[in-house]
């Protein structure tokens, strides 16, 4: 599995730490995953909100994705938990589609293993990133 470099903001930092902090549910598979954002948000590059290129994949953001065996395109927003909603293509950061894409750039090819096996997708654009639209998010 590839391993690429992420980008997150401050506030998405905190707002992740937060998280593994308190985390939402004492689910396992919650669980899992807050320890997978913790390991990359470990090696994560961390840039004030205001500074973030608008080609990263922010919390917010509305991304759209292939996926590379299908070719299927997909739109979605990478959000927290609380209103995250798969059927509103509202993606959680704690979902492998949102760990997968938050921090990535645009062109970018990610790989995850799922249940199903190896999934891999491209970031092919950000059509929404909060920062890019200004929006004070301290």
């Amino acid at each position: 599995m590839q391993r690429l470099s992420v980008t997150v903001t401050d506030v998405d930092s905190d707002r992740i730490r937060q998280l593994i902090e308190n985390p939402p549910s004492s689910d396992r598979q919650d669980v899992r995953s807050l320890e997978s954002l913790e390991r990359d948000l470990s090696d994560a590059d961390v840039l004030p909100a205001i500074q973030i290129d608008p080609d990263i994949v922010t919390i917010g953001s509305q991304v759209r994705v292939r996926d590379l065996d299908t070719q299927r395109i997909r739109v979605v927003r990478v959000v927290l938990p609380a209103p995250a909603d798969a059927d509103a293509d509202r993606i959680s950061v704690l979902a492998p589609l949102g760990r997968a894409v938050l921090g990535r750039r645009v062109a970018d090819h990610v790989e995850w293993r799922a249940p199903g096996g190896l999934r891999r997708i491209r970031v092919e654009a950000i059509l929404y990133q909060p920062e890019r639209e200004g929006f004070d998010l301290a």
